[in-house]
């Protein structure tokens, strides 16, 4: 018997991902960062590849090395990287990287020489979003740069790229600027004699809308686990992630009852209570009190009260519930339950920020269409697929969790590469 739990179905990524690919004549990176946008990165990743991806995008070197601990050879992308990182160990691990400096560029070209290899670098330019990348007025110096230490035989510049802005409002103009800018942008590192492999700038809105903006790879997010970043548009994807827990305890309680810390809530008439052991501590936000939705016998109600770490309160009037009915967060919304586009609305955020935050180490992701390739050991905790969902050969009994083994680690030696 389960408590609480995050289902994520493999099958749906699997779907999502075949979706995307079809749509595009270029290669589908999948994003798979930020533990799989909370549905796992391992397992994601390989369902993701089933799919039909053919790249792995992650933002740290940790995530790249974690990936490629697992087994995973495809071509990974990992593009947020401090100085003085291990980058030799990447190198050897065939971890692409992403320089944004000259900086940055020269730690790669000693960590190549360290590795004894050339480094795969994609150079970025901001073209609009001011956040990593290499302005226009460095982007030449940047491109002289990689252009030199490829005629080293110190780096192969596979790919150049760029992130937009505003490509979820599909319309909006700063898309067509910062297209333009990139285009100019390859021209000057042509102009180098860079002529890469990859050019990519299209996320999952861009690949989902904007064709002319796909180039060689596109990079969908969000869309891999089956949410739309384009509000209103839901592309055919299906959303992969189901919260729920079962419910410890009711109770009735009388017309002007407070509920919760501080009260917040009170309830208008006699009612019954019902307790659901999730709270802020399992990544449901505090904000969430009194708006959020939540689905248990039969009906979407709003969390009474404010979140508490452990637990929210759902004010049931006299709706037959009881201890062990089971209450859905949010879901694909097929029996009529929340979807995290709803929360999103109820919170005033977006879809990608419900999901990521959701779960913690007392919470268990459960694989559902689980094959014996999709979650392997190394995956996941060793709580997180229980024997009743998979076959016996799916899962062993190891323990690794994304945050347990850095890529300091790594460098030290203390874990196997």
């Amino acid at each position: 018997m389960w408590q609480a739990e995050v289902r994520v179905d493999l099958d749906a990524i699997r779907s999502n991902v075949a979706r995307l690919r079809a749509s595009t004549t270029a290669e589908v990176m999948a994003v798979v960062k930020g533990d799989g946008y909370g549905h796992g990165m391992v397992p994601a990743a390989r369902a993701a590849l089933r799919g039909g991806a053919t790249w792995l995008g992650v933002c740290t070197l940790g995530e790249a090395l974690e990936l490629r601990r697992a087994g995973l050879s495809a071509p990974v992308l990992a593009w947020l990287l401090a100085p003085g990182l291990p980058l030799h160990q990447a190198i050897a691990d065939d971890v692409d990287l992403s320089a944004s400096s000259t900086e940055l560029l020269d730690e790669i070209v000693a960590a190549a020489r360290r590795a004894g290899r050339p480094a795969r670098v994609h150079l970025k330019i901001d073209t609009g979003l001011a956040r990593a990348g290499a302005t226009q007025a460095d982007w030449p110096a940047l491109c002289e740069a990689g252009a030199k230490a490829q005629a080293g035989g110190d780096i192969e510049v596979v790919g150049v790229w760029s992130h937009f802005v505003y490509a979820d409002v599909p319309d909006h103009a700063t898309t067509d600027r910062q297209l333009d800018a990139f285009v100019d942008g390859l021209a000057v590192a042509e102009r180098f004699g860079i002529n890469p492999a990859y050019r990519h700038i299209a996320n999952s809105a861009a690949t989902l809308t904007r064709p002319d903006t796909h180039f060689d790879l596109v990079r969908p997010g969000i869309a891999v686990y089956g949410l739309s970043p384009v509000a209103g548009r839901f592309h055919e994807l299906r959303p992969a992630m189901t919260v729920r827990a079962r419910v410890l305890l009711t109770k009735r309680v009388p017309a002007g009852q407070g509920v919760s810390y501080g009260h917040t809530y009170h309830t208008s008439r006699e009612t019954t209570l019902a307790l659901v052991p999730l709270g802020y501590a399992d990544g449901v936000p505090r904000a969430a009190g009194n708006v959020a939705p939540i689905r248990l016998g039969g009906s979407n109600r709003a969390i009474a009260g404010r979140v508490c770490m452990d637990q929210v309160v759902l004010d049931c009037g006299d709706d037959p519930v009881s201890a062990g009915d089971v209450a859905i967060l949010f879901g694909p919304g097929d029996e009529g339950e929340p979807t995290a586009d709803d929360w999103a609305d109820a919170l005033g955020t977006i879809n990608y920020e419900v999901v990521t935050r959701i779960g913690s180490a007392r919470v268990p992701r459960v694989y559902d269409d689980v094959r014996s390739d999709d979650v392997r050991s190394d995956d996941v905790r060793s709580d997180e697929v229980r024997s009743d969902d998979v076959r016996s050969d799916d899962v062993r009994s190891d323990d690794v969790r994304s945050d347990e083994v850095t890529a300091d680690e790594v460098s030290r030696g203390e874990v196997d590469a």
